[in-house]
């Protein structure tokens, strides 16, 4: 029988995406079924950079999706993020290392076939539109995630 791993994502975190997408990665190179279940903050991981905002917004939307990252590599850190500075020395440490970004971890996920989950209720209340994730997203309610997550091996919160 094939294993399966459920990921939620509540944080909008750069090193914190960093390690579920390895986790995921690394996951899918083993023959594990994926699935990530993005809730809140988690949804920035996958805001798609080059999509516009619909002109339907109200004034918070509007103002809420100018104040946040727009795409996973917008993301601040965890921890001594330092006004972006201490990111920036966390990539050049990962340049030097020669690992992948995070945006190549993100888009190896989806050549390997990890399924994205947008938290519907999350969606609506940070005033996103469907349009402005990337399109391997699916939104569902909060009850599918769980029923996804019942039937897993193992279950990770990031």
């Amino acid at each position: 029988m094939k294993k399966k791993l459920n990921l939620l994502i509540f944080s909008g975190d750069y090193d914190k995406a960093i390690a579920a997408l390895v986790i995921a990665n690394s996951a899918r190179e083993l023959g594990v079924d994926v699935t990530i279940f993005l809730g809140f903050w988690g949804i920035l991981l996958v805001r798609d950079p080059k999509a516009d905002a619909p002109d339907d917004k109200s004034l918070y939307e509007k103002m809420f999706a100018f104040m946040t990252p727009k795409g996973i590599e917008d993301l601040p850190l965890s921890k001594m993020n330092f006004s972006g500075f201490g990111k920036e020395m966390l990539k050049a440490m990962m340049k030097d290392d020669e690992a992948p970004t995070v945006t190549a971890f993100l888009k190896g996920a989806i050549k390997k076939g990890v399924k994205f989950y947008g938290c519907k209720l999350s969606v609506e209340i940070m005033g996103f539109k469907k349009e402005e994730l990337l399109p391997e997203v699916e939104i569902i309610e909060a009850k599918d995630y769980l029923k996804d997550a019942l039937d897993s091996d193992m279950q990770l919160f990031i």
